[in-house]
This record gives C-alpha cells, sequence and structure tokens, in this order.
C-alpha cells in the first residue's frame, strides 16, 4: 500500500525558514515523480514545485521561485522542499504527491497518490 507522510510544518514568523519531508513507502516502482501542493483556506490547490525522477527537471509556482528549493532523495524515497523568505501569503496545507510516470508537472490532476498534508502558518 503506497503511503505519503508529511512532516516539517510549522508556525513561523514571516522571513523565516521552514523544511518539509515527505517520506513514501509501498512503491514497487522508483521511476515516479514528485510534486509540492499548497491549499489556503478558502482556496484551490494549486501547485507549487515538482522535480522529475532523474532530478533533470525542476519547476516552481512564479511567486515561490528564488525562495523555496525543492529536492529528492532516491535511496530514501524521500523529498523535501525548503522555504525560506516565507511570507503570510505562503500560509497554508501543504501536500506532497507522487505521480507514475517521471516527469514534473504541476498541475493537481496528474498525480496518483497524496499525503495527508502539513500546515505552514506564517504570522507574526
Amino acid at each position: 500500500q503506497v503511503q505519503l507522510v508529511e512532516s516539517g510544518g510549522a508556525l513561523v514568523q514571516p522571513g523565516g525558514s521552514l523544511r518539509l519531508s515527505c517520506a513514501a513507502s509501498g512503491f514497487s516502482r522508483t521511476y515516479f515523480g514528485v510534486g509540492w501542493f499548497r491549499q489556503a483556506p478558502g482556496k484551490e490547490r494549486e501547485g507549487v514545485s515538482c522535480i522529475s525522477r532523474s532530478e533533470n527537471v525542476i519547476n516552481y509556482k512564479d511567486s515561490v521561485r528564488g525562495r523555496f528549493t525543492v529536492s529528492r532523495d532516491n535511496t530514501k524515497n524521500t523529498w523535501y522542499l525548503q522555504m525560506n523568505n516565507l511570507k503570510s501569503e505562503d500560509t497554508a496545507v501543504y501536500y506532497c504527491a507522487v505521480r507514475l510516470s517521471a516527469g514534473c508537472r504541476l498541475s493537481d490532476t496528474e498525480y496518483d497518490y497524496w499525503g495527508q498534508g502539513t500546515q505552514v502558518t506564517v504570522s507574526s
């Protein structure tokens, strides 16, 4: 059974940093793409970042580019989202997701498995 478990969400002040982690288990294959998404109250879920299986394709939502960094450790089936210079508008529940193909996509319809989400709150 595929399971994704996010961690690292917290309350942080504007300008602060957090690192989210997503640990995956139960995969019978290793060739998949990974994405991070978020959903703020009253808003639709949006793609934040993605990274391909081989890490040769990485993409970011424009508003986080330069502040967020996605990475993955395929030996551990774990991936990360380093978030720096956080802003109040980054407040949301963050989700990791896996798509059963290798590419990088920011559309949530492209993903097959989802974690339960972790809350990130940016507030003074």
